[in-house]
């Protein structure tokens, strides 16, 4: 076993490191997702843990590690009989991304259960990680039913494992902790509030801690077990420290006024449920413990708020996370004046009328500018200036870059899906054929059963049972008989937004309607577990503003800061998004693609503009892309050039307003109409 890295050793990261001896004190706390960019010590750190947590006593002999003074008492190995525990060190259990879901919660022999009436089970990394740790490296990338399957266990402190009527089940009940980098993609909200602490990781930008990160990296990969025996005395006082603090913990007292400044931190910051204030309670608990304190203080719920509070707090996806410390400092002084003044009749609401019903101050009013379109000075011939639907004024320059205005409010969108049948990575999007999902018919096995289709097994093995000398009430099946059940469920694609930024899209109030309805689109992206790529063009080219990547959150940066003017460019926009879509089958040929082109549909600049954008157009129908013409023309005379786009890429283009999902237009017509009429 090769030597882990001093914990001690670690520089800076105070926040991490505080996180990690937290859940060291107090199991109960909950785990911690460590977010960050790459090359930050996350996975060192947590590695480093495992030596520092106390030993474990457990039965001897068993699988699944059960408490020799409380054991499982339906343990698969069990009944345990009375003996003495063996210490063993606590383990810490990787969980690989791309695990299949039988070396998570291990497997079952189906053909033994059938045929032998044997439970012949293999115990998974849930079995192996109760009482320790389950570390989950990029954990945001983790397929969707790894990630049901851990949160089945985390809620119930159990795994179960179902084969047609044959279930298995043991205790699973440990520490979970998670690192990702947020660039790669958000966590699902059920996920991330298992987590019981998150903290913020970034490399730091002083000169002489980054001299010291390097000297003491270089000196531990020239000698790993030299370097940890220079630590070897920083180690171990840290662990008689981690010991005391939990000898402490039982001893700790969180009184009344704390308890009333947890609820009102929780509650300002409107986090949904209680366990938020359960975790920021055990959370305050394990500070005081660790500062060597039997009463919780004010000071220890404020760090614990800033621990446990900015992944629960209500946001929407695009918004950074993180707590408005101010607005926390104030909240915990009034919960400290309030104790045991009871309540006033007339509170004073203060001079800016905060605290008044329907949270009005967490929303700030409209800036003066964000309505009022700006005025034209001399010489401006911006077309910003043009009313909703005319034609460009004469006179004015289309080729005048515009500043970028605000995107309007998002909505829920209608369903957009890829029509037929895909295999692509799992997600909510479009049907797909899945390891999860209703069964749909059955197949031969290929390699290891894993659902086990039981109807179609007993059809297949019936006619052979009196040549395979039957008796009493018995089935005979054999591993000829055996069906692999088929299952339909959802799958991700990756969504490629080509954005018109063209001086006849520039119009004020119709770029900041466009930019709205393509935030909408990515905020319906990001829940349907998509990748999502953005092409823009404008003027004489187009280009990649986003290459395809799983952080919508990138994109609707890049989207909020997208300037407009020029010429339409529509058949270059065309052509760069197929270059784009022809890379990413190359690299993820099993991921479908969901063209969405957001346009007026007018092609200008260049020769035959018009009969350009066509063949380009119609390049993507040839390969069968799926394609959505979001139709962003308006006013009274419309000349529908987006649905003439939409015929000829295949595709079907809808309306602005059609694009709510409330829209009547928008529930008849369905991006999957023209495939089904192919």
């Amino acid at each position: 076993m090769s030597t882990p890295y001093p914990f001690t050793a670690i520089v800076g990261q105070d926040d991490l490191r505080l996180g990690l001896l937290l859940n060291a004190v107090s199991p109960a706390v909950g785990g911690v997702l460590v977010r960050g960019e790459k090359g930050t010590a996350k996975s060192t750190a947590v590695r480093a843990l495992a030596a520092l947590v106390p030993e474990v006593s457990v039965v001897p002999g068993c699988r699944f590690s059960c408490d020799p003074v409380s054991p499982d008492p339906v343990c698969p190995d069990g009944p345990h009989a009375e003996a003495a525990g063996v210490s063993r060190p606590a383990r810490t259990v990787e969980l690989p991304v791309g695990a299949s879901e039988d070396r998570l919660v291990g497997a079952l022999d189906i053909e033994r259960a059938l045929s032998e009436g044997v439970k012949a089970f293999e115990p998974g990394l849930l079995a192996d990680a109760h009482r320790g740790i389950l570390y989950v490296d990029e954990v945001n990338l983790l397929h969707d039913h790894l990630v049901d399957l851990l949160l089945d266990a985390a809620a119930m402190g159990a795994s179960y494992v179902e084969r047609e009527g044959v279930s298995v089940r043991h205790a699973a009940r440990f520490l979970l902790v998670g690192t990702m980098n947020p660039e790669e993609g958000e966590l699902r909200p059920q996920l991330l509030d298992r987590f019981g602490l998150t903290v913020e990781v970034a490399a730091s930008r002083d000169t002489d801690e980054r001299v010291e990160v390097v000297r003491r990296r270089l000196a531990y990969d020239d000698d790993p077990e030299g370097f940890a025996a220079r630590w070897a005395e920083e180690e171990t006082a840290l662990r008689e420290r981690i010991a005391a603090a939990r000898a402490l913990l039982p001893r700790v007292v969180l009184g009344d006024g704390v308890l009333r400044q947890i609820a009102a931190t929780c509650a300002a910051f409107e986090v949904d449920g209680m366990r938020a204030d359960i975790v920021m309670a055990r959370t305050a608990t394990a500070l005081a413990a660790w500062a060597g304190r039997e009463e919780v203080t004010a000071d220890d719920v404020r760090q614990a708020a800033l621990l446990a509070l900015p992944h629960r707090r209500r946001r929407n996806p695009f918004d950074a996370p993180g707590l408005d410390e101010d607005k926390l400092d104030q909240t915990l002084e009034e919960a400290a004046g309030d104790e045991g003044q009871g309540h006033d009749d007339d509170p004073d609401p203060g001079p800016d009328g905060g605290g008044g019903g329907g949270g009005g101050g967490d929303v700030p009013p409209q800036a003066d500018g964000d309505r009022t379109p700006p005025q034209a000075s001399e010489g401006d011939d911006t077309p910003s200036q043009a009313p909703e639907g005319a034609p460009d004024a004469p006179g004015r320059s289309a080729g005048a870059e515009q500043r970028p205005v605000a995107a309007a409010e998002p909505f829920r969108t209608k369903m957009l899906s890829v029509p037929g049948l895909g295999e692509g990575a799992a997600g909510r999007r479009s049907r797909a054929r899945t390891a999860h999902g209703r069964t749909t018919g059955a197949v031969r096995p290929q390699g290891a059963l894993t659902k086990l289709h039981l109807a179609a097994t007993v059809q297949a093995a019936a006619p052979h049972q009196r040549a395979r000398g039957r008796s009493g009430r018995g089935l005979v099946v054999r591993r000829d008989d055996l069906r692999q059940a088929t299952r339909e469920g959802r799958e991700g694609n990756l969504v490629l937004f080509v954005v018109d930024a063209s001086g006849s899209m520039a119009a004020r109030q119709r770029m900041s309607a466009v930019k709205g309805a393509v935030l909408s689109l990515l905020l319906d992206a990001y829940q349907r577990r998509d990748k999502v790529g953005l092409v823009t063009f404008r003027g004489k080219q187009a280009e990649v503003a986003l290459p395809p990547t799983s952080s919508v959150d990138a994109a609707a940066s890049r989207l909020e800061s997208l300037p407009t003017g020029g010429r339409t460019p529509l058949a270059a926009g065309l052509l760069k998004a197929h270059d784009v879509l022809r890379v990413e089958r190359l690299r993820d040929p099993s991921r479908r693609p969901l063209l969405v082109v957001v346009t007026d549909g007018r092609a200008t600049g260049g020769p035959e503009p018009v009969a350009l954008a066509g063949r380009a157009a119609r390049l993507h129908q040839a390969e069968g892309t799926a394609s959505v013409v979001v139709d962003c023309e308006s006013g009274y005379v419309r000349l529908g050039l987006a649905g003439e786009l939409a015929r000829e890429l295949g595709g079907t283009a809808v309306t602005l307003d059609e694009l709510r999902a409330d829209s009547i237009a928008g529930l008849v017509k369905d991006v999957t109409a023209a495939g089904r009429a192919a």
